[in-house]
């Protein structure tokens, strides 16, 4: 890619964490380009230590390159799942280690129970809102690794969630572009109002 090395080295040049591109920047509506693991070793590492601590700053569980303004196929996610017991049940949320994905892809794939699910989610670079995502519950995620070895498995429940939401952003895909808009609500009110309510009686309410 040319000149990602130039672009990598100007964007680790800056503190710590790395500045988040909000909506409206066209980077965030580009498809970014692949990555080809042309950057010298401790570069790359850098890059990914940089990305990690920005999620984990913001707080977010999935960074893309897009979002800190570098348009390559390269996201990094870890979810520690700190929720009740209940919610994770619900939402078959269950900790996601530390993993970068290069050059992902995915589609839905079956697994013999619900084939969608819909929940809400926020994304760092529209702060303050969040609207609820219809998304497959088993994806089969497809990429490299961050030593470029390949990947092909099934991904599910939040996991998968995560998995898509990052790497539609290399896509140029928004959350919002495939919300249901009228679930859209702030943050605030989502703790405030709903606090830990079920989807189908916020659903019922906001009528989505």
């Amino acid at each position: 890619m040319p000149h990602l090395l130039e672009q990598v080295r100007l964007l680790l040049a800056r503190p710590r964490p790395l500045p988040l591109v909000f909506a409206g920047d066209p980077v965030l509506r580009r498809p970014a380009e692949p990555y080809d693991f042309s950057l010298p070793d401790e570069v790359w590492a850098e890059l990914l230590d940089s990305m990690r601590h920005t999620m984990h700053e913001a707080p977010g569980v999935g960074l893309a390159a897009p979002q800190v303004g570098l348009g390559v196929r390269v996201a990094v996610i870890e979810d520690p799942a700190t929720v009740r017991p209940d919610i994770a049940e619900e939402r078959d949320r269950y900790p996601t280690p530390p993993r970068v994905l290069v050059n992902p892809t995915y589609r839905p794939v079956s697994t013999g129970d619900a084939q969608e699910a819909a929940f809400y989610e926020g994304c760092l670079s529209v702060p303050g809102y969040a609207a609820v995502v219809p998304r497959a519950t088993a994806v089969r995620l497809t990429c490299q690794d961050e030593q470029g070895r390949d990947v092909d498995e099934v991904v599910t429940g939040w996991a998968a969630r995560i998995v898509a939401h990052e790497t539609d952003h290399l896509h140029g895909t928004l959350y919002l572009d495939r919300a249901l808009t009228r679930s859209l609500t702030t943050t605030r009110n989502l703790v405030d109002v709903w606090g830990d309510s079920a989807i189908p009686l916020i659903r019922q309410e906001l009528d989505f």
